[in-house]
C-alpha cells in the first residue's frame, strides 16, 4: 500500500490543522494508521493511531484531548484533526499502514510496515 500525508501549513498557535493520510495499492481496511512526528534534532515520536474499524483510537499524552485520529475506509483516508496547537507541535507528521488484525494498534514505530512521505506542520508562538 502507497500512503500519502497532506494538509500541514504554517498555523499560528491556537489554530487548527487536519492532516489527510490517502492510501492506494490495497485494501485500506485492512490496515491499522497511525500518525507520528519527527522534529528537528528528535526521534520520531507516536503520536496517534486507530484500528481497522475506527472503534479503537489511542493518542501520545502531549496530544489527548487536542487530536482526533479518524478514518473513512469508503475514501480510502484517514484524518488527524489537530485544535490548539501548540509550537511544540511543529513537526513533519507521518502517516503509516500496519497489518495486524482487528484489534492491532501499535505505538511504536516498528509495528508499521507501510510508511508516506511526511507534510511539515510549523506552529508559530
Amino acid at each position: 500500500v502507497q500512503l500519502q500525508a497532506s494538509g500541514g501549513g504554517l498555523v499560528q498557535a491556537g489554530g487548527s490543522l487536519r492532516l489527510s493520510c490517502v492510501a492506494s495499492g490495497r485494501a485500506f481496511n485492512i490496515y491499522t494508521v497511525g500518525w507520528f512526528r519527527q522534529a528537528p534534532g528528535k526521534e520520531r515520536e507516536f503520536v496517534s493511531t486507530i484500528s481497522l474499524s475506527g472503534f479503537r483510537t489511542y493518542y501520545a499524552d502531549s496530544v489527548k484531548g487536542r487530536f482526533t485520529i479518524s478514518r473513512d475506509n469508503a475514501k480510502n483516508t484517514a484524518y488527524l484533526q489537530m485544535n490548539s496547537l501548540k509550537p511544540e507541535d511543529t513537526a513533519l507528521y507521518y502517516c503509516a499502514a500496519g497489518d495486524g488484525g482487528a484489534l492491532y494498534t501499535p505505538r511504536t514505530s516498528d509495528g508499521y510496515d507501510y510508511w508516506g512521505k511526511g507534510t511539515q506542520v510549523t506552529v508559530s508562538s
